[in-house]
């Protein structure tokens, strides 16, 4: 949620850890998979980010790789997250895979 920069009127989003040019879905896909975006409650891809069918069809293949990524991050459980952040991030897999 840090990345996230609103001027009252637009949000942008600004990440420098990853920076360079990328596709708008796989960014919404890695932002809305982000542990940041699920572990204090849901967040879902904005309805704001105005998707075409062809957008939207590649976006479940894209979460479906960040949910897999943010598996093996959270596989070793540390302080930085609270107690049972990856079961959920199991259960979040499963869904997606199955969806």
């Amino acid at each position: 949620m840090a990345n996230f920069l609103w001027d009252g009127t637009r949000v942008r989003i600004v990440d420098f850890e990853d920076s360079g040019r990328s596709d708008r879905v796989f960014e919404l896909a890695e932002m809305a998979e982000h542990v940041s975006m699920w572990v204090d409650g849901e967040v879902d891809v904005p309805a704001w980010a105005e998707l075409s069918p062809a957008e939207e069809r590649r976006l479940l293949g894209c979460r479906r790789l960040q949910a897999l990524t943010w598996l093996f991050l959270l596989s070793e459980e540390g302080p930085r997250n609270p107690p049972g952040t990856f079961g959920r991030q199991v259960d979040r897999v499963l869904r997606r895979l199955s969806a």
